[in-house]
């Protein structure tokens, strides 16, 4: 198709609007970026020539003409923001993940039935694809700390799922396991049980709200493998972790027992009347909590059974 030329100004009417050649309008979300070419206008014969690397176009800067709208883009772009990854953005390659064995490097090889023409695949293609794959998972887990990880890392997503933790927990909790195998700190102890103290550690790093009860209800380990598995954690990663407070369990409990912003309030002056005459060090936290919640609640006219506060705070009543 002959490509269109904008007319000269002196055929040009009053009323006609002035055509705005493409190159002069920017993109919707990014300025276009330019590069001058070497070749020739065959309208105009000038040889300033832009390049449009976002359009992929090729346009005249002295009579605005599109000389080739099939131009090759150079620019990698991006394939992600500062606001998704929390870092600069690459324009290369996937977004690392550490909730993956592999941190997503690896190839995925599938199980195809059919090539890209529709025809059924002969065994002996198949065969080689079956070949692949197994190959692909090897190499994957070629080591002992890797298929560690595997396991590890499958428990962990299940457990996190269970409880209802975020990305930023998970993500917490992976990065003390991986820790605990550079460290060889894993030898001898079952993998459910270092995960599920590494995702208790992790809450209290992230100052999330979560008992070891709930975590060891939630776990295939017993409470002494999860507690032992912990101590060593602490103490070979060195984690110093701060004690527990009531009042980090404060808005969870209130939440789950459909208390006011009142009865908050007054929890928080009780709170504070305690710590200043005792030392709240040493004590169930959740269980001081609970406590303060039943005296509260019958203050400010929310009452709430010591059964159903014990219930929410995993205490006995």
């Amino acid at each position: 198709m002959k490509p269109t030329v904008a007319a000269p100004a002196s055929v040009r009417s009053r009323n006609s609007p002035i055509p705005v050649p493409k190159a002069v309008i920017p993109a919707p979300s990014r300025k276009p970026t330019t590069s001058p070419v070497s070749d020739l206008c065959p309208n105009c014969g000038s040889s300033h020539l832009i390049r449009d690397e976002i359009r992929g176009e090729i346009v005249c800067a002295d009579c605005g003409l599109v000389v080739d709208q099939s131009a090759l883009v150079s620019d990698r772009g991006q394939r992600g923001s500062k606001e998704d990854t929390g870092r600069e953005a690459r324009g290369w390659g996937p977004v690392i993940s550490p909730l993956m064995p592999d941190k997503g490097l690896f190839s995925e090889i599938g199980v195809p039935t059919r090539d890209f023409q529709g025809n059924s695949l002969s065994r002996n293609t198949s065969l080689k694809f079956y070949h692949l794959r197994k190959l692909n998972h090897r190499l994957r887990a070629a080591r002992t700390h890797q298929r560690n990880l595997v396991v590890a890392l499958g428990e962990l997503n299940r457990l996190a799922g269970v409880l209802g933790l975020s990305r930023e927990v998970k993500e917490s909790a992976t990065y003390i396991y991986r820790r605990a195998l550079e460290h060889k700190a894993t030898r001898g102890k079952k993998i459910v049980a270092l995960v599920a103290a590494s995702v208790y550690a992790a809450c209290r790093q992230c100052h999330v709200p979560r008992t070891m009860k709930e975590i060891i209800a939630h776990s295939k380990a017993t409470k002494i493998e999860v507690g032992r598995a912990y101590t060593l954690l602490a103490r070979e990663l060195k984690l110093g972790l701060k004690p527990v407070e009531p009042r980090d369990y404060l808005v969870r409990f209130t939440q789950d027992l459909n208390l006011s912003k009142e009865v908050r309030q007054k929890v928080l002056e009780l709170l504070e009347q305690v710590e200043q005459v005792y030392s709240t060090s040493g004590v169930l936290p959740n269980g001081i909590l609970a406590t303060i919640i039943y005296i509260a609640s019958n203050l400010m006219g929310e009452p709430r059974s010591q059964d159903r506060i014990a219930a929410v705070a995993n205490v006995r009543p």
